[in-house]
């Protein structure tokens, strides 16, 4: 599913979300990330159509990735997940930052250090969707999340940052989740990390996605001119 593909039929809607994951990385199995994008893509929510998206945990390769994907699909909304391994609740971001500092290589061996994701670039972007709005929908729904203010410095937040700079003169909302990991790899661990079921972790992505259309339709209709 890195790979592009066909736009899938958008179920009768005229719009589209975006919606991303990644490959599993640093010694894990699953990736739920990916598993979000693959389960939700085809389907409708908010009354856009779901195109899912996975992508290769990769400094080199993933923002044109993202990129050639965004002016492919051209999407109303672009919401991106990312699995943060020992959180334990939702985290929608608040801010990309043009620093990365690798933890540990990416699934191709680079580990960079000290490096911006775009040289010359601002120093952060903010999150263009209603991360308030989201983790009040969350809380509405019994899903534990929050508004985190890091997005750490690894392919997570390259990726927020280069889709936020290729968005900056458009009007397309772009939000970055943070996920728990699932069970399955939480229990590798000694001890075993804070997790939550991958139907969880599906439902709080529909939640989401739900929130951030049902703000945008508002703000939609408040722009609209009256009669």
């Amino acid at each position: 599913m890195s790979e592009a593909r066909p736009v899938p039929e958008a179920s009768g809607t005229s719009h589209v979300t975006l919606v991303t994951g990644f490959d599993a990385y640093n010694g894990a199995e699953v990736n739920p990330s990916g598993e979000i994008a693959r389960a939700l893509d085809g389907t409708t929510i908010g009354g856009l159509g779901v195109v899912g998206r996975v992508f290769p945990v990769s400094a080199a390769r993933t923002p044109e990735l993202l990129r050639a994907a965004i002016d492919e699909v051209d999407p109303e909304v672009v919401l991106m997940f990312g699995v943060w391994p020992g959180r334990a609740v939702f985290s929608i971001e608040r801010v990309a930052v043009n620093v990365l500092d690798f933890p540990y290589p990416d699934n191709e061996g680079a580990q960079l250090v000290d490096a911006p994701v775009l040289e010359g670039g601002p120093a952060a972007y903010l999150s263009t969707v209603p991360v308030k709005a989201v983790v009040e929908a969350w809380r509405a729904a019994g899903i534990p999340g929050a508004v985190s203010e890091t997005a750490g410095t690894y392919l997570c937040n390259q990726s927020f940052y280069a889709v936020l700079d290729h968005t900056s003169s458009r009007d397309v909302p772009v939000g970055f989740v943070h996920i728990p990991t699932v069970p399955s790899e939480a229990s590798r661990k000694d001890p075993p990390q804070a997790s939550l079921p991958l139907t969880t972790l599906v439902e709080g992505a529909k939640v989401a996605l739900e929130a951030i259309a049902a703000t945008r339709r508002a703000e939609n209709r408040a722009a609209a001119p009256t009669t």
